[in-house]
């Protein structure tokens, strides 16, 4: 049987390298003027590969493993990275209306149209609100859940 440090050290490992996939996804929108279907394509495969580093790690090693760990410490945990899932989730209520109206007016096909977002909908500012609201949300808690799973791992196996 395999020691639990090292299902630890790779869900750590794992989790850990999400990060710059997030931070080279992030760097892809914010450089690109204007977003294209390319641009926004390649954003979510770098952001897609991340979640889904982060995601399978929760899922085969964290989850599984805490109701046996029910403490203060793993439950903060547990909860920070559960309110950090339903920022994101919260986001995609902002990014996926807002992706649904670029796309009718084909703004990503042919995006040297001079149309403002703002011109597509009258909630667009909304929708980007819950959008940034959501992303920065997500990201600083996973920032927040990552430390205190770096702290756990540390507390755990290390000292």
């Amino acid at each position: 049987m395999v020691d639990p440090a090292v299902y630890a050290t790779l869900s750590l490992l794992v989790t850990t390298a999400s990060a710059p996939l997030y931070w080279r996804g992030v760097r892809v929108i914010v450089d690109a003027d204007p977003v294209t279907w390319s641009v926004l394509v390649r954003h979510l495969r770098l952001v897609g590969a991340g979640l889904l580093l982060t995601t399978g790690a929760v899922a085969l090693w964290m989850v599984p493993r805490l109701p046996d760990q029910f403490g203060g410490f793993a439950v903060l945990h547990a909860v920070v990275g559960l309110q950090a899932y339903a920022l994101l989730a919260f986001a995609l209520t902002g990014i996926v209306p807002i992706f649904r109206e670029k796309w009718r007016a084909d703004l990503y096909h042919a995006p040297g149209r001079d149309v403002s977002l703002d011109d597509l909908h009258e909630d667009v500012d909304t929708w980007r609100k819950r959008l940034r609201v959501g992303v920065l949300g997500y990201a600083g808690l996973w920032v927040v859940a990552w430390v205190l799973g770096v702290v756990r791992y540390l507390l755990r196996y290390w000292l």
